[in-house]
């Protein structure tokens, strides 16, 4: 669909900051009331001045002018033509698979995943003739090995869900152009502020708008971001054929919620590093995560991968650590939080904590998770926006109940005996 000039606003230029173009790519003020926020297009369809005669919208699965300002909006972050917008991140993904790959390729993914997207390729995918192959994105003769099987697609995710394993996109990026594959990066870890796939040579931006992109907890929703007029028309028919198309609502709430993300984002980086360096003082969280720890196993190429704020550099919002004592003690730990909640969500405004291996990777095989490095005693911390002191408090009486509860081992068998679960 073309969106008549009225309705949306020309993406900023490439000039234009990204806190500018948050606030402003996307809209312009309402031709018929001058109202400053985008109208709220709640329908199904459009009347037409006879057969043929559009206004550039026919029926809303196909296209509807909210959905096109935040498509317009997600676009003009990365530089890019307007997005593609999904009822949810699974479907954003589904229709990148559907779009690229047929029955007989092959797509290679990187082994620390969104577990849905896992769940995606073992059961419907490969079942359908495209066959899945999970590989170690940081050991190069397992990236040489995949390359030379010659998928269609390469799917990676960084910082990995959950194990926050970082992937570096552009050595990557480079090495699958030469063997004929496109790249796609789940970025909604990071978002376009944090890190720009496409500027590393990656072929597609993926996100869950669910998470940091909205930002409040409101809605659903995914995008596919790219700068391949092709695959861009065949990603739009894909969309409209399985039915897969944003709503206009939740696109009118997460172009709201796009407005702030700079500063909500930068300020949920800097509150993880904070929570992260005190887990890393607390005996009973062992092998803590975050890629702005100086401990951090790829603190360099975070340090060269991951943009900058205005005040620090943006190495993302969650926090993964294990529960010294394993599956017990992480039990332990969740059950005893008052401030925190337990849930499955993340880059949301509370900070949210989630056992992967029973939650968001409960589907993945047991074995599979092994590999990746997903414990029974991991917890995943997307660290919110409320007073990082008093969630560091709330934490640290946490991990201190849960220390107090275990019987069998003392502290420091315990460290001892998680960190020899998370290598193994």
């Amino acid at each position: 669909h073309a969106p008549p000039p009225a309705m949306t606003a020309p993406s900023p230029s490439a000039s234009t900051s990204l806190l500018t173009r948050c606030v402003r790519a996307g809209k312009t003020p309402d031709p018929t009331t001058g109202s400053v926020v985008p109208p709220l297009h709640q329908t199904t369809t459009y009347a037409q001045d006879g057969l043929g005669g559009d206004r550039g919208f026919t029926y809303s699965r196909a296209g509807n002018p909210t959905v096109a300002a935040l498509e317009e909006a997600l676009g003009a972050l990365e530089d890019a033509p307007p997005a593609v917008c999904h009822r949810t991140g699974m479907a954003a993904i589904t229709t990148l698979f559907l779009s690229v790959l047929e029955g007989g390729d092959r797509v290679a993914i990187a082994r620390a995943v969104y577990g849905g997207t896992v769940r995606l390729a073992r059961e419907i995918l490969d079942p359908l003739g495209v066959e899945p192959r999970f590989f170690d994105p940081n050991d190069p003769e397992d990236v040489a090995d995949t390359l030379a099987w010659q998928p269609r697609l390469v799917f990676l995710e960084t910082p990995a869900n959950p194990t926050l394993d970082l992937v570096d996109v552009a050595r990557i990026a480079g090495a699958a152009r030469v063997a004929g594959a496109l790249v796609a990066v789940d970025n909604t870890f990071q978002t376009p502020i944090g890190l720009r796939p496409l500027e590393l040579g990656a072929d597609v931006s993926v996100y869950s708008t669910t998470k940091f992109i909205e930002g409040h907890d409101a809605t659903r929703g995914g995008a596919l971001v790219t700068r391949d007029q092709g695959l861009i028309e065949r990603f739009r028919r894909i969309t409209k054929s399985i039915g897969a198309t944003q709503a206009p609502f939740e696109a009118w709430l997460t172009l709201r919620g796009l407005t702030t993300l700079p500063l909500r984002f930068e300020q949920h980086c800097e509150n993880a590093l904070r929570v992260a360096e005190a887990l890393e003082a607390h005996d009973a969280a062992t092998a803590v995560r975050h890629p702005g720890l100086e401990s951090f196993p790829q603190r360099d190429l975070a340090e060269r991968q991951h943009e900058r704020g205005r005040r620090i550099q943006l190495h993302g919002g969650i926090v993964t650590f294990e529960a010294a004592g394993g599956y017990d003690a992480a039990v332990r730990f969740l059950g005893a939080l008052e401030l925190c909640l337990v849930a499955e969500n993340l880059g949301a405004p509370e900070t949210l904590a989630t056992h992967p291996a029973s939650m968001t990777h409960g589907d993945v095989p047991p074995e599979q998770r092994a590999a990746a490095g997903i414990t029974p005693g991991l917890v995943r911390l997307s660290i919110g926006l409320e007073d990082v002191d008093e969630v560091i408090r709330d934490l640290t009486r946490a991990l201190d109940a849960a220390g107090a509860a275990a019987t069998s081992n003392s502290p420091a068998e315990s460290k001892a005996q998680s960190a020899t679960e998370v290598t193994a």
